[in-house]
């Protein structure tokens, strides 16, 4: 009992020490938006130090605590801060440090377009590389010149784009694990890993049509900016030749070779100062944070809505939650104040019935309001599902979309418990199908039947949606959904997206549907983002009493999605939903 009651104590002490330093990074993070920014300066976008996230967040208090160093800023808010700096007579220019990138394709893309704008002023965007990877070489590419460091030692990591599937068929039949998959659509490829041991043929046709649609949208960018060609590109990576600085240098991917002096005294010349010491660097985080703020003087309101994270059933503060983003969206509608409306969608999908019941709340917003979305790294399956009828979509050439699919995953362990446990189970029932979920029997033939049928009615929904949304004939949207993803680009093509575009752009088109002038002037206009960024505080209490967990050693790695695949069925299964639109991976690009 004594041990108990010390151990309560001990606990709550550590919260409240948790929590009183939650209370003083919030402090000390409202604080820093009041310091002052040097007279004259460089805006240093440092890729290691700063992550750009779909919408600004709070700072993780234990994150702090662990020494994280890492500044998270909103996509927003960035574009923001590179458009003020380019007004700003202060900042004499942009330094890019783009090794350690962090952010997805479409992220990378919408900070090239700020970068190329940024140049538009007459004032330079300066990159400097040491171990590039694609990402962060691309993001390089906006810049005015690419200096590299003339040190060896390094390990350049450009070496294209690629996925990876996993497939768990043999492990699961090891421990007895029957995953009975049904699916409407020939590449809906989600629950694929968990009952074959390779991929099917149409799943490896979508992926390496992926593939070759994200790197064709990479290439022309390097292309087009170091110009250099499309042969000579392919052939540096698939030949390996970029190894050491001088080869970068030598094939015309990089401007000059400099020691860390030689290029301190490059940016002190750049910025007009005597000595690199006298140079006054401005982080990107402290810069957005003192330059980029709501102009509550503005009369009339633009509303942006993130939905970012998977979709989930209930209200939970935690990714795409179907019945809490239904109220967030009856709000915004009931608001007066806002005129327009963007979507921002970065999303794999999830649950149908949140999915549906966000759109739904979306179709009664836009009976009265513009709605316009904009599409970040993801916006398939359920992320398609509640944006199709925007009356227009601006998605990133890299964005992966479509996935117009539903699939039905349902595992059964009854082969574990006698294999593994030597459980045996016995039901007992008034009916015969009373036992259908109980995850410890297979389906009988009846059984399947149903369940397929319910899937089959939910795509032929999900059809008729998408065809509404956007004016297509049926037949043709079943053409091109079978639960196929697309890129951005070939999503244009195709008829499912009507511009590659930004947010800002989205923004901008947003506010000229009903602005009196017709103009996307921001001027007189107040962003404002939905849902409400979740306090230090309260990141602080949801990690004690949530009891998340996260995928540990697999995270980063092929088996997060196979984790992340069936955590969703589990989350969803578990108030009785055994339907899901979702994305059966994510792609990261290095």
């Amino acid at each position: 009992m004594l041990l108990a009651v010390i151990c309560g104590l001990f606990i709550a002490g550590f919260i409240v020490f948790f929590l009183f330093s939650s209370m003083l990074a919030a402090f000390s993070l409202a604080g820093s938006s009041q310091a002052p920014l040097p007279k004259s300066g460089v805006l240093l976008m440092d890729m290691s130090k700063v992550a750009v996230t779909e919408q600004r967040k709070s700072a993780d208090p234990m994150a702090m605590i662990q020494g994280s160093s890492i500044q998270t800023v909103g996509l927003w808010q960035t574009v923001q801060a590179i458009n003020a700096a380019a007004a700003d007579p202060s900042v004499k220019y942009i330094y890019l440090k783009s090794d350690g990138l962090s952010s997805d394709l479409a992220t990378v893309e919408e900070l090239r377009s700020s970068l190329e704008k940024f140049r538009l002023s007459g004032k330079p965007v300066i990159s400097y590389i040491e171990n590039p990877t694609t990402g962060s070489y691309y993001l390089s590419t906006a810049a005015d010149k690419i200096y590299m460091t003339s040190h060896p030692g390094g390990t350049p990591m450009m070496l294209g784009v690629g996925s990876q599937l996993i497939f768990l068929k043999d492990i699961l039949d090891r421990l007895g694990v029957n995953v009975q998959l049904i699916r409407h659509g020939k590449y809906k490829s989600a629950g694929e890993m968990f009952v074959r041991s390779e991929s099917s043929k149409e799943n490896l046709e979508q992926n390496q049509a992926m593939v070759d649609a994200i790197w064709e949208s990479i290439s022309e960018g390097i292309t087009s900016s170091r110009e250099i060609t499309s042969e000579e590109l392919d052939a540096a990576l698939e030949e390996l030749k970029l190894n050491l600085p001088q080869d970068f240098l030598d094939l015309g991917f990089v401007d000059e070779l400099l020691t860390i002096e030689e290029l301190r005294s490059k940016l002190a010349d750049l910025a007009v100062v005597d000595e690199y010491k006298d140079l006054q660097f401005i982080g990107l985080a402290e810069y957005a944070s003192a330059k980029v703020f709501p102009d509550y003087k503005a009369k009339d309101r633009v509303a942006v809505i993130y939905a970012d994270g998977e979709i989930v059933d209930g209200a939970a503060k935690s990714e795409v939650a179907g019945d809490r983003f239904a109220d967030i969206i009856s709000k915004v509608r009931k608001d007066e104040g806002i005129k327009a409306v963007v979507l921002r969608v970065n999303s794999p999908g999830g649950s149908v019935i949140a999915s549906d019941k966000i759109k739904n709340e979306l179709d009664l917003l836009k009976a009265e309001k513009p709605l316009v979305a904009s599409y970040g790294g993801y916006a398939a399956s359920g992320g398609y599902w509640i944006s199709a009828n925007c009356e227009h979509i601006f998605s990133d050439a890299g964005t992966l979309t479509g996935s117009i699919g539903v699939f039905s995953m349902i595992p059964d362990f009854s082969g574990t418990a006698r294999k593994l446990a030597h459980v045996n189970v016995t039901a007992v029932k008034s009916h015969s199908h009373a036992d259908m979920y109980s995850l410890m029997r297979p389906f009988d033939s009846r059984e399947l039947q149903v369940q397929q049928k319910l899937v089959d009615d939910i795509y032929s929904s999900f059809v008729s949606n998408v065809s509404g949304g956007r004016s297509l004939d049926p037949d043709y949207v079943d053409s091109i959904a079978q639960g196929r993803v697309w890129t951005g680009s070939e999503a244009l093509e195709i008829g499912l997206v009507d511009e590659i575009g930004t947010l800002e752009d989205a923004i901008h088109y947003a506010v000229s549907l009903v602005s009196t002038s017709g103009s996307g002037d921001l001027e007189g206009w107040r962003v404002e983002e939905y849902p409400r960024p979740v306090s230090s505080m309260e990141i602080l209490l949801d990690r004690f009493g949530s009891g998340s967990t996260d995928a540990g050693i697999f995270s980063g790695t092929p088996f997060e999605n196979a984790a992340s695949a069936m955590q969703s069925f589990l989350r969803s299964s578990r108030s009785g939903n055994y339907v899901l639109a979702r994305m059966p991976y994510v792609i990261d690009f290095e």
